[in-house]
C-alpha cells in the first residue's frame, strides 16, 4: 500500500476516533447498539479494516452526535479510504512478493500453500486479499458487511512457506472461536432492545358511576437507526392519547430513546356520583309530568335509573360525592378544586317532587359549598357535625395514593337558573402538574331551581303523590 493510500485510511480512521472520544461508551457499548461485533469496530477506528458500506459508519456518527458538515467529512474520508483499499499495488511489490526469500519460485509456493492459486501472499486475487484483510471478521455474523482492507506491506515481502501455514491455522483458530463467541452473545439482548412495557403501574379500575380516565403507562420505542428496520414496536396504548413524533432515520437520526419514559396519563383516577341525597334520605327532582305519570319515589340506590327513566333534573341542589385514588404507591397532590359554569336559563318547567316527607339526622357531612347563583362560583370547604362534635373541613392541598384514597362531597345550589357545570380538580406529583375534568358521564352536572314551583310529596298511605301543605 502506497503512502498516501495509508494517510487517506489513517485520516478516516483518526475522525471515527475523535467521534467516539465524544462519548463515554465503550467500544463494546457502541458495537451492541450499531448491531456488530466489537472487534470489527475497534479495527475500523484503528485503521485496519474500512467498512464496504456506508451504512454502518453513518450510524455510528448519528450516535456519537455528528454534525451535518461532520457526517458529510466522515463520507468523504471513507470514500478515499475505500478507494485506497481497492488500489492495486505496485508492480515491484507484486514482483518482491512473487519470489520468496529462499529463491523458490511461485508453482513451488504455490504447491506448499495447499495448491490453491492466490493462496501464497504475494498473489493478487480475492483469496490473497481475504487472507490479509481479516476475513474472519467479515464473517462472524456482524451486520456491517464485508471489509475492505488492501494486503499488508510485509506481505509484499513474502514469507516462507511454514510461517504462511502457520497464519492461516491461527486465523482460521481465530475465526471459530469469534463465531463461539457470537453465537452465545446472540442470544442476549442489546441495549437498545430492552423495552419499558410492564415496567409501569397499571390505572385504577373505574368504578360503575362515572369514571375518569385511567390510561396504561405508554411503552417507549426506540427509533432505528437508518438502513435497518426498527426493533419490534409495540402497538398504541389505549385511553388517553399520548402525543409523540415518528422515529426520524436518515443522517439526522439521533441516539435511541431512553427506555423508561413518563406515564403519559394522570396518575390519578376518580368516580363521581351525582345521585346523592341530603342524610340519605332527602333530595327534590323536577319533572315535567302530572303527578298521575310519576312513580313513586324510589330507593336511594335506585336513584340514577329513576331520574334517568323520568328526565328529571336535580331540583335546588346537586350533592357529588367525588372519589380519588392514586394509579400507583407515589403520592399525589390536590392541589386546588374549581367550578366552572357552562350555561345558565331559566328554571326548567314542571313540578318538583320530594324523595321524603322531611328527614334530617345528627350527622352532618363535611363538605365543599358551591352556590351556582353567584357570577364566579366557587368550592368552599365547610365543616361537618357528628352529634355535636365538630368535623374539620377538608381543606385543599390533600394528598393520595393507590393506597390513601380521598372522597370529596361537593354540594351545588341554585335558586334562579337552570346551570350546567363541571368540576376542575388540579394536580402535582413527582414533578408534573395537570388538571381533571369531574362531570357526569362526559356531560355537566344539571341543577334547576325549584322557586315558586308546585311541590309534591309522596302519601304512602294513599300510593300517590299530593301536594305539599303549606
Amino acid at each position: 500500500m502506497t503512502v498516501s493510500a495509508q494517510d487517506d485510511v489513517a485520516r478516516f480512521a483518526a475522525l471515527l476516533r475523535e467521534l467516539k472520544g465524544r462519548t463515554d461508551r465503550s467500544y463494546g457499548s457502541l458495537a451492541r447498539r450499531l448491531g456488530m461485533n466489537t472487534s470489527t469496530l475497534h479495527r475500523y477506528c484503528a485503521g485496519e479494516a474500512v467498512p464496504v458500506d456506508f451504512a454502518p459508519v453513518e450510524r455510528f456518527a448519528a450516535l456519537c452526535g455528528a454534525s451535518g458538515e461532520e457526517r458529510l467529512e466522515l463520507h468523504r474520508r471513507w470514500l478515499r479510504a475505500v478507494a485506497a483499499r481497492r488500489r492495486p499495488r505496485p508492480a515491484a511489490a507484486a514482483g518482491a512478493a512473487a519470489s520468496g526469500p529462499g529463491g523458490e519460485d511461485a508453482p513451488a509456493r504455490e504447491r506448499a500453500s495447499g495448491g490453491a492459486p492466490g493462496a501464497a501472499d504475494g498473489v493478487d486475487g480475492p483469496a490473497a486479499e481475504r487472507a490479509t484483510a481479516g476475513e474472519p471478521f467479515a464473517g462472524c455474523g456482524s451486520s456491517d458487511g464485508d471489509v475492505v482492507s488492501g494486503p499488508l506491506e510485509e506481505a509484499a515481502r513474502g514469507r516462507p512457506w511454514y510461517r504462511r501455514r502457520e497464519r492461516v491455522a491461527v486465523a482460521l483458530a481465530a475465526a471459530g472461536a469469534l463465531l463461539a463467541t457470537v453465537g452465545s452473545l446472540s442470544a442476549l439482548p442489546g441495549d437498545d432492545r430492552r423495552s419499558s412495557a410492564g415496567g409501569g403501574p397499571s390505572a385504577a379500575p373505574g368504578a360503575s358511576v362515572t369514571t375518569g380516565p385511567a390510561t396504561p403507562r405508554a411503552r417507549a420505542s426506540s427509533p432505528a437507526p437508518s438502513g435497518s428496520a426498527a426493533p419490534g414496536e409495540s402497538p398504541a396504548p389505549t385511553g388517553t392519547p399520548r402525543r409523540s413524533s415518528a422515529p426520524a432515520t436518515g443522517p439526522a437520526a439521533g441516539p435511541a430513546a431512553p427506555a423508561d419514559s413518563a406515564p403519559a396519563g394522570p396518575p390519578l383516577a376518580w368516580t363521581a356520583d351525582s345521585q346523592v341525597w341530603a342524610y340519605g334520605c332527602g333530595h327534590d327532582y323536577v319533572v315535567a309530568k302530572p303527578p298521575g305519570q310519576v312513580p313513586p319515589p324510589p330507593a336511594p340506590q335506585d336513584a340514577g335509573t329513576w331520574a334517568a327513566t323520568q328526565s328529571a333534573v336535580h331540583g335546588g341542589e346537586t350533592i357529588v360525592e367525588l372519589s380519588v385514588q392514586g394509579t400507583s404507591d407515589t403520592a399525589v397532590v390536590l392541589t386546588a378544586l374549581r367550578v366552572r359554569v357552562v350555561g345558565r336559563t331559566a328554571p326548567a318547567p314542571g313540578n318538583a317532587y320530594a324523595m321524603d316527607q322531611g328527614c334530617g339526622g345528627a350527622l352532618t357531612p363535611r363538605h365543599f359549598a358551591v352556590d351556582l347563583d353567584k357570577d364566579r362560583p366557587l368550592a368552599r370547604a365547610v365543616a361537618g357535625n357528628d352529634a355535636g362534635t365538630p368535623i374539620p373541613a377538608v381543606r385543599l392541598p390533600y394528598r393520595v395514593s393507590a393506597a390513601d384514597p380521598e372522597v370529596l362531597r361537593v354540594t351545588a345550589r341554585t335558586g334562579t337558573c337552570d346551570c350546567r357545570w363541571y368540576l376542575e380538580l388540579d394536580w402535582s406529583s413527582r414533578g408534573r402538574t395537570g388538571t381533571v375534568r369531574v362531570d357526569d358521564r362526559g356531560r355537566p352536572f344539571r341543577t334547576s331551581g325549584i322557586k315558586g314551583l308546585p311541590r309534591y310529596t309522596y302519601d304512602t298511605s294513599a300510593r300517590r303523590w299530593a301536594p305539599q301543605a303549606g
